[in-house]
C-alpha cells in the first residue's frame, strides 16, 4: 500500500468511527484525529509527513472506545499513523 493509500485508509478507519456510540473522550480524541486525517487525504507529502504524527499522538490516548467495530478502527487507524510517521509504539 503506497503512503497516499495508507493515508486514505487511516481516514476511513476513523470516519467509520462517526456512527457508532463512542464514550465521550474517546469520541473526541478521535474526532481531532479524524479532522486531521481528513486534511491529510488530498495534502502534499511534506505535509503528511509532518502532521501524521500529531494523529498519531491523538490516538495514543484512546485507549477504549466503548464499542468493539470502533476499537478496531482505532487500533488500525493507530497502525497506519505510526508506520507514516516513523513513530515507535513502544515510545
Amino acid at each position: 500500500m503506497s503512503d497516499r493509500q495508507a493515508v486514505a485508509t487511516l481516514h476511513s478507519h476513523l470516519e467509520a468511527t462517526a456512527e457508532l456510540p463512542l464514550r465521550a473522550e474517546a469520541n473526541r480524541w478521535i474526532g481531532e484525529a479524524q479532522a486531521v486525517a481528513a486534511d491529510l487525504v488530498d495534502a502534499p507529502e511534506e505535509v503528511v509527513e509532518r502532521r501524521v504524527g500529531h494523529v498519531a499522538e491523538l490516538l495514543s490516548h484512546v485507549e477504549e472506545t466503548g464499542h468493539p467495530a470502533a476499537d478496531e478502527h482505532v487500533a488500525e487507524a493507530r497502525t497506519l499513523a505510526e508506520r507514516l510517521s516513523g513513530c515507535d509504539p513502544s515510545d
